[in-house]
């Protein structure tokens, strides 16, 4: 991606849950572009859809957003893949399937979610950035990452990873995820939110890389009486599935 269109994008980074609407004077200003450039950007946003103007010199987020979204729903293989299979593990299991990906920035979101605990409420759902270095998912996503893509994450987030615990030095946050490689999973309670447990796998397709991830999600109370073998069992036959349909 040429520096321009990185520039562009980053805008949408602005728009957020607290701060939804922007003008673009104050787009310029907080991301260093000279006026001329700023408001060209916004146009081109805006005339892709991606921006609307809501009232003058007002900005929201554009339509063409959900567009993507709903043909993402559709077309998706990984999505496509999944979907039946973690239908069939949540109604087994009794247990919450999410699946998580992670993509440039970086950034881990859900994006389905099964509901097999009932009254089960969660923080975290379809298209909500997760803390990137905390809990299951996003430890797992990154213990697959080739070296040089980790190393520059480490490098950008080291004071993040030290206060999650996850090392002081690449050494150790290398360390860290290693062990999770090698055990094949990563089990947590409580680390993205009071009372709620969870496994997470990584989901492979069938050239061995990493697509995503696949968790069984629930009260810690009910969840934290199973085995780790046992949810790891349900677990991986089910990404054995996804993979082979991939």
């Amino acid at each position: 991606m040429s520096s321009s269109s990185t520039k562009v994008f980053a805008i949408l980074d602005l728009f957020t849950g607290e701060r939804p609407v922007w003008q673009p004077d104050e787009i310029n200003e907080t991301l260093g572009y000279t006026r001329p450039t700023g408001y060209r950007y916004v146009k081109e946003l805006v005339e892709a859809g991606m921006l609307q103007k809501i009232s003058a010199g007002r900005y929201a987020l554009g339509g063409r957003i959900i567009e993507l979204d709903f043909q993402l729903r559709q077309t998706d293989p990984v999505l496509s893949a999944s979907v039946p299979v973690m239908k069939d593990l949540a109604a087994r299991t009794g247990y919450d399937a999410v699946l998580s990906v992670l993509y440039a920035g970086p950034k881990v979101i859900d994006i389905h979610r099964v509901s097999g605990e009932k009254g089960l409420e969660l923080l975290y759902g379809r298209g909500r950035p997760r803390p990137m270095f905390r809990a299951g998912a996003p430890k797992v996503l990154l213990a697959w990452l080739a070296r040089g893509p980790l190393l520059k994450i480490f490098e950008a987030h080291k004071e993040e990873i030290a206060a999650n615990g996850m090392g002081d030095s690449w050494a150790q946050f290398r360390a860290k995820l290693t062990h999770i490689r090698q055990t094949g999973y990563y089990r947590s309670t409580g680390e993205l939110q009071a009372g709620v447990g969870a496994m997470a796998v990584p989901v492979l397709n069938r050239e061995q890389d990493c697509v995503g991830t696949l968790a069984l999600v629930g009260s810690s109370s009910r969840i934290d009486t199973e085995s780790s073998e046992t949810l790891y069992a349900l677990l991986r036959e089910a990404t054995l599935l996804i993979g082979t349909s991939l």
